[in-house]
């Protein structure tokens, strides 16, 4: 959805550079969303707890990395703009887990 809006609406009232973070924000949601949907997926047919703590690092790295760029742009603050940098370092932590979890982990 916002993805649609930075390529319609946005950029009736946002610079360029918002814009461009709009759709880096709303595609990393995507792309995660698919990884954390994959990795519940995995999480039946394995037993890891490297996959649980890919659960929350995509989770909560998502909600970190996209909501703060969201926030930047919408609300014209960067309060939050240190934030982004800890969603990416749990978003590579929950890749790592992944790739973990499948090398060392038992099958159900």
């Amino acid at each position: 959805m916002f993805g649609a809006y930075a390529s319609h609406g946005l950029s009736a009232w946002a610079d360029p550079e918002q814009v461009s973070q709009v759709k880096l924000a709303s595609q990393y949601q995507l792309l995660h969303a698919l990884a954390l949907l994959m990795t519940a997926i995995l999480s039946s047919f394995y037993v890891s707890r490297l996959l649980t703590l890919s659960l929350y690092c995509f989770s909560i790295g998502t909600l970190c990395f996209s909501g703060s760029l969201y926030y930047w742009v919408f609300f014209a603050s960067k309060l939050l703009v240190l934030i982004t940098p800890l969603g990416g370092l749990l978003l590579i932590i929950a890749w790592l887990s992944i790739a973990l979890a499948m090398l060392f982990s038992q099958r159900k």
